[in-house]
């Protein structure tokens, strides 16, 4: 199957391309799954991170916001110990703070989905990207996302960053045009 050139190789990269990227995601524990993996992958590659996806659900018990907010010091320093993980204690205590911002807010709109999926009304953003030089690194969009997570404490949360969230959870439909997964992902978008 032609796809994103991106994902062509590693394996692991064909996967997350053909079964997660671009596809609308509006589950709470997995959105916060994404912002967690997002905010630690800032100045590394997103392979690296998939490669230590599995020892990130471990560490940061299933990526449950409740159980991360409850974090203290030993949970810090035990994570600073587990080399199956990016072991940056301003990433790892960015989670931490992340995943208090997340329940508050969701405490606040009634879903964190719902008031993130609000920047773009609900529906994924349909690009029409031809080529991978085509995509943008951030938008207008992800720079306003962006400034109002900081305003509500998120950390290592830049437009860049941001800009991945949206791409991975489906808000916005990066598939290049001959993909065959932007067709499929738009038509989950038509039925939303």
């Amino acid at each position: 199957m032609p796809r994103c050139a991106w994902a062509e190789k590693p394996a692991i990269y064909v996967n997350y391309h053909d079964h997660e990227w671009g596809v609308p995601l509006f589950d709470e524990q997995r959105l916060f799954e994404f912002l967690v993996l997002e905010t630690f992958q800032a100045g590394l590659s997103w392979l690296t991170i998939l490669n230590k996806r599995t020892n990130f659900q471990k560490a940061f018990s299933g990526f449950d916001p409740e159980i991360v907010a409850g974090y203290g010091e030993a949970e810090v320093v035990r994570l600073l110990g587990d080399a199956g993980i990016v072991r940056s204690r301003a990433k790892i205590e960015a989670a931490v703070g992340n995943a208090r911002n997340f329940l508050r807010l969701q405490a606040r709109e009634g879903s964190f989905a719902d008031w993130i999926w609000g920047f773009v009304d609900g529906r994924p953003v349909q690009n029409r990207w031809r080529s991978l030089s085509d995509l943008p690194a951030k938008t207008e969009l992800s720079s306003l996302l962006s400034k109002q997570l900081k305003r509500e404490g998120f950390k290592f949360i830049g437009p860049t960053v941001v800009y991945a969230h949206m791409q991975a959870t489906g808000m916005v439909n990066d598939h290049l045009l001959d993909c065959p997964r932007h067709a499929a992902c738009a038509a989950l978008a038509a039925a939303l």
